[in-house]
């Protein structure tokens, strides 16, 4: 055993095991220079690409955009936004400045070029204030607003879907448009005001209705105790041929004992 230990000291003294450790160590050590250069190259240490703002960009020039750039993406969700176009990016992670590697990949949002379907509301009767808000929540747009004689002003009277009445429940395309018809407030053309004179309450409230008209104020003489026995014996105002009222508009009547 003496001897072994003797024999292995004095190869470790001689010239040849000293050259055999340096050449070892010169080639571990060109070894790890090597890696670390190629890992440095690899990940193209301390250089970095800034991501571009490609929001808004159509879907067909992202390819040689984005090659340009180094960077690759991929189509990850699809919405539909009314105020912008179709087919283009509406959101992109990383967010633009972002610092990435080459190759990085960008996730994005795009418009999709098929809206949805909605129902359509129904409108009628309804102010055009809210009118417009229903549609709004549908996803529909107010288009022309036009006027017809109706006592009900402004109020929707009928809804239109290029040129034709719509029926609440009919299934449209987000983002399409409705004309709405709305009352002016002042009713049909002026009409003759009826004569009044001699009828009793109730058959002066019937002819008021079917002329269009409302009743006013009434007025009692101080005798009367019930209408059912008294007739009409002064309106205001007074029938005229050359007098004319509008539709909805009242007169007033004063009653007396038969």
């Amino acid at each position: 055993m003496k001897e072994f230990f003797q024999d292995l000291f004095t190869f470790i003294r001689s010239r040849a095991f000293l050259i055999n450790v340096g050449i070892a160590l010169v080639l571990v050590g060109g070894i790890i220079f090597f890696f670390f250069n190629w890992m440095e190259t690899y990940t193209k240490h301390g250089e970095s690409i800034t991501v571009p703002d490609i929001r808004g960009m159509k879907a067909s020039q992202l390819q040689e955009f984005l090659d340009s750039k180094h960077l690759r993406y991929t189509i990850n969700d699809s919405i539909f936004d009314l105020e912008k176009p179709t087919r283009t990016i509406l959101e992109q992670d990383p967010e633009p400045g972002s610092k990435v590697k080459e190759n990085r990949m960008l996730y994005l949002t795009l418009n999709a070029s098929t809206p949805p379907s909605v129902k359509m509301p129904d409108l009628t009767d309804v102010s055009y204030r809210q009118a417009e808000a229903i549609l709004l929540t549908f996803g529909l747009k107010v288009g022309v607003v036009t006027y017809q004689p109706d006592l009900a002003k402004n109020a929707v009277l009928r809804q239109l879907y290029k040129g034709r009445g719509i029926p609440a429940g009919e299934e449209l395309h987000k983002g399409s448009v409705i004309d709405l018809v709305l009352g002016d407030g002042y009713g049909v053309s002026k009409l003759d005001i009826p004569s009044l004179i001699g009828l009793s309450y109730s058959e002066a409230l019937s002819n008021l209705r079917g002329s269009g008209l409302n009743i006013g104020q009434v007025n009692y003489d101080a005798e009367i105790k019930d209408s059912a026995n008294a007739i009409v014996y002064k309106q205001v105002p007074e029938p005229a041929d050359t007098i004319k009222i509008s539709q909805g508009e009242a007169v007033s009547i004063w009653l007396r004992k038969k």
